[in-house]
């Protein structure tokens, strides 16, 4: 049996704040200790440059996946142990969901929220089980967690989609119950994608 793969959505850059860049760090070499690949947008800077560089400090296999167009804007990580290059976003977003076993959003931008909605969205219509975990470093996903529960108040979502991920406030957590939620089965349907 291969090792556990996460992928791990996150910005492209560091934030306001220097406890997200910790978190980043602290999740990378978690998972490189854990003996969980890393698969990620494949970038060499922001939050993702250091996720992977902690994963690969840590002993960890890590899998970059990066668009060709996004090769030099979001400097490309040479440094990892296997790195595709795809044709598009929608060709990188379907080779990282093939890859991943389970899925961590770190703080980040408009990539990362187009990420984490577009993996609920394939979970709310059953192309896969996959556990999604959003880690509240500093309460960064407050303000993504309200526009999701006004979904559901004004009527555009079930209730039931409240249960498509699950909130952790630290990399502790996350580590902890990714543990527990990939030693049970997991769909990996990426032909139905």
């Amino acid at each position: 049996m291969s090792a556990a793969a996460v992928a791990v959505f996150c910005g492209s850059r560091f934030g306001a704040r220097p406890v997200f860049q910790e978190a980043a760090r602290e999740m990378g070499h978690r998972l490189g200790q854990a003996g969980m690949r890393l698969v990620y947008g494949g970038g060499d800077v922001g939050l993702m440059g250091t996720v992977a560089d902690a994963a690969l400090e840590a002993g960890g296999a890590v899998s970059g996946v990066i668009p060709t167009f996004l090769e030099a804007r979001e400097v490309m990580h040479r440094g990892v142990t296997d790195l595709t290059v795809t044709d598009s976003m929608h060709s990188r977003k379907q080779l990282m969901f093939a890859r991943a076993d389970a899925f961590v959003v770190l703080p980040g931008g408009l990539g990362t929220f187009d990420e984490t909605i577009e993996i609920m969205t394939w979970r709310q219509l059953k192309l896969h089980d996959k556990p999604i975990f959003i880690v509240n470093v500093a309460g960064w996903a407050d303000p993504m967690l309200g526009m999701l529960r006004a979904a559901v108040e004004n009527g555009f979502a079930e209730s039931s989609a409240l249960d498509l991920f699950e909130v952790v406030p630290d990399v502790a957590t996350t580590m902890e119950r990714l543990g527990a939620a990939i030693r049970s089965p997991v769909v990996d349907d990426a032909s139905r994608l």
